[in-house]
């Protein structure tokens, strides 16, 4: 049926799970790179499985084709007789990525259909965690992808300066867990060196980051953001499903000592730590940080409940029964957060109201995720891989114009918290927070 140099695999997966999966990746991804070889026409069996499984496996196909820069074309092609005889109709097929030059050549690879600019990219470096807080992941942990499909250090840095050239001045880097990625120090200094770029911020769980702290200033890291959800250890681990709470303050005191702009992240949860919301203000009064209460926001796997949700208004409303000087400060036009302060306190109380009060019209954040896509909303499910482009050796032109498409089909708003937590995502570890 097929004239050589074409390979024909018929894949029978009869329960079609994850470590099935990623043996027919792993092995037509080899296939595919091996000498004499142009294309590949795989044939999907999915014996006794539902379609969703059949479609996650003809997905894996797809993407070991795309990585391997081959096309792996669906078996049904050639059924009607849509074979490709040589090298060259292999290489011609449609790019599957929408393109928008035009906007390229406007300057408006970074502005949106609502005129949002967006200045500030947020470039997940890794899935893994060595904590399992639980607004973040479920308990048995994700399954996390193979360290090759990650984006290495020189593709961050490539990506980096894209974005860069196209307006960007502030990148913060975040995870999983940023800390556990080797070469950080040295991403950091090299991402420091990019012109043009103001701010190089960090998102970190803290737990081994005091000892990391002098290396990663002096490259080049500027703000800092460490997240804890609790001033108690035990309940720390309960939240986090791991010990570390000594480790974590520990880390806060070295980055106020060490002069940086420091956020504290506070995820707050009705019936989990919404008890501690006044005790979390009162860190304020004598320390020069930012306290920053997140609404609880739903992802894949992380349970979320609206019974859950301490919202804005209910924190404020609490905050102003002890302070009623409390008083809210001028803004950026930018701002995720809505600043607060109690009078005469040093510190700042902010909050991430992203539920129940949105800022989506006033947006300019993008992130790339550490396999290597562009989300363009938090709470979108559509991504454009830059790593497969970047992979297939797509010029700077191709990828601008990608980024461009993405950015322009940004929605207003996000689709309100009613319908986000049906909503399929990704997991926030697989994200970046």
């Amino acid at each position: 049926l097929f004239p050589p140099p074409h390979l024909l695999l018929t894949y029978c997966s009869p329960l079609a799970r994850r470590p099935s999966l990623r043996r027919v990746f792993s092995t037509l991804h080899r296939l595919a790179r091996a000498p004499g070889s142009t294309g590949m026409a795989a044939q999907v069996l999915a014996t006794r499985a539902s379609s969703t499984s059949a479609e996650k496996t003809s997905e894996a196909l797809g993407k070991a084709g795309r990585l391997a820069g081959k096309p792996i074309l669906p078996f049904a092609q050639f059924v009607k007789g849509n074979v490709p005889e040589t090298e060259q109709e292999l290489s011609e097929e449609p790019h599957p990525i929408k393109l928008d030059h035009d906007r390229v050549a406007s300057n408006l690879v970074l502005t949106d259909t609502f005129g949002r600019r967006h200045n500030y990219l947020r470039i997940s470096l890794t899935e893994r965690c060595n904590l399992r807080c639980r607004y973040c992941m479920p308990a048995e942990g994700v399954p996390l992808s193979a360290q090759s499909t990650l984006l290495t250090t020189d593709e961050i840095v490539k990506i980096a300066q894209l974005f860069v050239s196209q307006g960007v001045d502030k990148i913060r880097l975040t995870g999983g867990e940023p800390t556990v990625r080797r070469d950080l120090v040295t991403l950091v200094e090299r991402l420091a060196a990019i012109p043009g770029l103001k701010t190089i911020a960090m998102t970190s769980n803290g737990i081994v980051l005091a000892r990391m702290l002098p290396a990663l200033q002096a490259a080049g890291l500027t703000a800092l953001n460490i997240s804890l959800d609790t001033l108690q250890p035990a309940r720390f681990a309960e939240i986090t499903r791991r010990q570390g709470f000594e480790h974590v303050t520990r880390s806060i005191a070295a980055a106020e000592a060490a002069g940086l702009a420091l956020k504290i992240n506070c995820v707050m949860m009705r019936g989990v730590n919404d008890d501690e919301l006044l005790a979390f203000v009162e860190t304020t009064r004598m320390r020069n940080i930012e306290v920053r209460f997140i609404e609880y926001m739903p992802f894949d796997g992380n349970k979320w409940s609206k019974a859950q949700l301490f919202s804005y208004a209910d924190m404020l409303a609490a905050i102003r029964a002890v302070h009623p000087d409390f008083a809210v400060l001028p803004g950026q036009p930018n701002d995720t957060a809505k600043t607060w302060r109690v009078p005469g306190y040093r510190g700042t109380v902010g909050f991430i109201t992203s539920m129940s009060d949105h800022f989506c019209g006033s947006c300019n954040r993008l992130r790339i995720t550490a396999d290597g896509s562009l989300k363009v909303c938090l709470f979108g499910n559509k991504e454009v891989s830059l790593r497969d482009e970047i992979r297939r050796g797509a010029p700077d032109s191709t990828l601008l114009a990608i980024i461009a498409a993405a950015v322009s089909g940004k929605k207003k708003q996000h689709a309100g918290m009613d319908v986000l937590s049906h909503m399929k995502n990704r997991p926030m570890i697989l994200i970046g927070g």
